[in-house]
């Protein structure tokens, strides 16, 4: 039975392949989870068999992707950080989402949208971000665009260069029938589980270590020689700033730790 559903979603991906190619890329951008890699590589054996075309099914990608991700450079400008926020929320990957964009966004610029689709945390995250760093719609299409068609290419190719392999692979997954479904699943929810328990670990030991606006100005206000980093990007459009505290980046906290004081109480602040 195993074996007949997976020969009828291959007649499914050969009879409507560009169409679940654009959707799937569609719901993937629009922070939907689930993984086009797999379908791309799919597609790229398809390819080498001529039953699809590279050039329509690239083409197919860029314009699922640019829907989706117009949408979120749109509330990116008009929301900001509120989307951002939302958007690492529902990440597994939530503590490190935007900084990492950022910083590449001050690094690379415009470039990073080149490899963002190959990176998630990166990819959630890219188009709302560069709709409030205040980037211009046109450069955005344009580099997005440039993105799509590496990050799609790039793994269709993989399919076109391993299509022999892939059926070998298929041929094996359909003499296992439904155990090879099962290891699948079962694979996929461990990983998520590991991801779940190391967030849960890292707040549990972060709850600790926080301190609250109210204690933190009750502290300054009492006088205690308190050594405050400020740790948000210059992305971070924001007037609001402690006194006394010294801004920095990550890069730089991590490259000057020697310099850091180890005679007073270090406060990083990085909201």
């Amino acid at each position: 039975m195993t074996g007949l559903a997976i020969a009828t979603a291959i007649h499914f991906v050969e009879r409507h392949g560009y169409a679940l190619l654009f959707f799937w890329v569609l719901a993937e951008q629009g922070a939907v989870p689930i993984p086009s890699v797999p379908l791309l590589v799919a597609a790229g054996a398809l390819v080498r068999t001529g039953r699809l075309h590279a050039v329509t099914a690239i083409a197919c990608c860029v314009a699922g992707a640019l829907v989706a991700d117009a949408v979120w450079f749109h509330f990116g400008r008009s929301r900001g950080k509120r989307v951002l926020r939302f958007l690492c929320r529902i990440s597994l990957e939530p503590d490190s989402c935007v900084r990492k964009t950022e910083t590449a966004f001050l690094k690379y610029g415009l470039n990073t949208l080149l490899i963002a689709k190959f990176v998630p945390g990166l990819n959630a995250v890219a188009a709302p971000l560069a709709g409030d760093a205040g980037i211009g719609l046109v450069p955005f299409l344009v580099m997005d665009s440039l993105g799509v068609v590496v990050w799609s290419g790039a793994y269709i190719g993989v399919g076109y260069l391993f299509s022999n392999q892939l059926e070998l692979a298929l041929a094996y997954a359909q003499r296992l029938g439904s155990g090879f479904l099962i290891l699948v699943i079962a694979v996929a929810a461990l990983w998520i589980l590991w991801k779940v328990i190391q967030r849960r670990r890292f707040l549990s030991e972060l709850a600790g270590a926080r301190i609250t606006p109210e204690e933190l100005l009750g502290r300054i206000d009492a006088g205690e020689d308190l050594y405050i980093v400020d740790l948000r990007s210059s992305l971070q459009h924001d007037d609001h700033s402690i006194p006394g505290a010294i801004r920095l980046s990550i890069d730089d906290l991590t490259a000057g730790a020697q310099q850091i004081p180890r005679d007073r109480e270090i406060i990083l602040f990085c909201s």
